[in-house]
Formats: structure tokens, C-alpha cells, sequence
């Protein structure tokens, strides 16, 4: 019968702390619950060495793994012993959320050895951060069980790839039929906000995300510029192709970092593209 319980930070005073962003954000939801706001966060994080917590989890103590160019060919989803490692990890930890009751919907080995991802949603509303902030608390602790670290860092090995938490998000509009002009306006929104947004997707008012938007990979954009796109991996916002061709779907934030605020992220979305603020 045990329970986990996420609770809010307040202070003496019963306010809340200014660490606390799921506040503002459950305000932000509000006051846009007729829009029905969905969000899926796409987490990736790093397995690292639980005694050399600065080097992944598998690789080589004095070298690395493959030439940097090829792991979204070896690694990306691949089975097999030496095409990844964690396995255990991550399928203790799906399991644990959803026995924990987080809305877990996937996970899948990433582009480097020891990366891995797994998807949150679709959530509604302040669930998003709630089960987000609940998910990634289970993930320490089972690999605090298996003295395995875990690296949230947008880059936790320089020169190599990168880590994000992609957004997925959508409206009722956006979902009906002749929900893609309702995408493109909210893009537009987003693109006038962009360095505000930026700001926003990693807790260093921008910085982190820095040595990951580079627009040197074509799975990531250039950070000192806005673009969209249809199937565009290297965009800030991309509309996947079946929505496209549907005409009504979600759309894909790839801008935030893996070690964003899901509260602060799934708020900037509602407040520019739903309350216009």
C-alpha cells in the first residue's frame, strides 16, 4: 500500500517558493481549459557509470564506443548485446510508472549507447508536468537500486549528441478537421517568442540548451533561429507528416532541453499560442 505523492513547495507564508513553476502554470491551464490543451513529453536521458558518474554507462574507459557518426545507424532501437546497454533499467522503470499510475505510453533506445527515451501522454492540462516530474523520479530511483546514474544534461558528453524533451502539443482545433491552419497560427505565435521561449527550455535561463541547438545535427535546430516545418527533424517545430496529410493532428516543440521544467515548458506553449500573452 505504499504511494508516492507529488505536493507543492510553499513557504512559511503559504505562498509559493520561486522554484515552484507548477503554480503559474496550473493558472495557465485555467484559464485555457476550454481548449482542451494535450501534451506529450518526449524525455531522453543518459545511463551513466554509477562509480564515474561523468561517463556513460557501457563505454569504453578510455575511448568511445563507435565513430561519432554512426550511432543513429548502431544504436538507435538496436537489440543485441554491445548495441546497447540498460536495458534492464528502462523496463523496470516502465513498469514502475505504470504501476505508479503515470500515463507512460513508450520508451526506445536513442542515437548513443546508454541513451535511452521514453514518452509521457497524452496528458491534459498540469498533468503533463505532474507525471513528467513523478517519471523521472521513479527512473532515479530504480537506477539508484542498480548503482546506475541517470544524466539529464541537453549534452553530457562533448563533441558527441545531444538530449531533449521534445513537446508535443495540441488543441481541440488542432485536432478537429482543418486543425492545421490552427497549428500554423499558434507557430506563428511561436516564432515571434522565440529567444522568450528559448529562455525557458532549460533552467539556465537558455544556456544548456546552447551546446545542444547548434544546427550542426540534422535531429536538432539552430538555436539562433526560428523555423518550422513539415517532417523537418532539424526544425524548432515540426508537424509531422501524417498530420500534414490529415490536416489535423498535433505538433512537435523539439526545442526544449532533457533537463527542462515540464511545468515551465507546457506553460510558455498555452500562454503564446492559446492566451497570446
Amino acid at each position: 500500500d505504499n504511494k508516492l505523492v507529488l505536493c507543492d513547495t510553499l513557504s512559511a507564508d503559504m505562498e509559493p517558493l520561486p522554484s515552484n513553476h507548477r503554480a503559474s502554470c496550473v493558472e495557465a491551464m485555467e484559464a485555457a481549459k476550454l481548449e482542451h490543451p494535450w501534451f506529450g513529453l518526449e524525455q531522453e536521458y543518459m545511463m551513466m557509470d554509477g562509480y564515474d558518474r561523468k561517463w556513460p554507462l557501457g563505454w569504453p574507459k578510455n575511448g568511445y564506443p563507435e565513430d561519432i557518426h554512426l550511432p543513429h545507424v548502431i544504436y538507435h532501437s538496436a537489440v543485441g548485446t554491445g548495441n546497447n546497454v540498460g536495458r534492464d533499467v528502462m523496463e523496470a522503470h516502465f513498469r514502475a510508472c505504470l504501476y505508479a499510475g503515470v500515463n507512460i505510453c513508450g520508451e526506445n533506445a536513442e542515437a548513443m549507447l546508454a541513451q535511452w527515451e521514453y514518452q509521457v501522454g497524452p496528458c491534459e492540462g498540469i498533468r503533463i508536468g505532474d507525471d513528467v516530474m513523478m517519471s523521472r523520479y521513479i527512473l532515479l530511483r530504480v537506477a539508484e537500486e542498480l548503482q546506475i546514474g541517470i544524466s539529464f544534461d541537453p549534452r553530457p558528453i562533448p563533441g558527441w549528441l545531444g538530449a531533449g524533451a521534445h513537446m508535443n502539443f495540441s488543441t481541440d482545433k488542432m485536432r478537429a478537421p482543418g486543425g492545421l491552419a490552427e497549428m500554423e497560427r499558434a507557430i506563428e505565435r511561436l516564432g515571434k517568442r522565440h529567444d522568450k521561449h528559448l529562455s525557458l527550455y532549460d533552467p539556465r535561463g537558455g544556456a544548456d540548451n546552447l551546446r545542444r541547438l547548434t544546427g550542426s545535427e540534422n535531429y536538432a535546430s539552430d538555436g539562433s533561429k526560428f523555423s518550422a516545418g513539415v517532417g523537418n527533424r532539424g526544425a524548432s517545430v515540426r508537424i509531422p507528416k501524417l498530420v500534414a496529410q490529415k490536416g489535423m493532428g498535433y505538433m512537435e516543440d523539439r526545442r526544449p532541453a532533457s533537463n527542462c521544467d515540464p511545468y515551465v515548458v507546457s506553460e510558455a506553449l498555452v500562454r503564446t499560442c492559446l492566451l497570446n500573452e
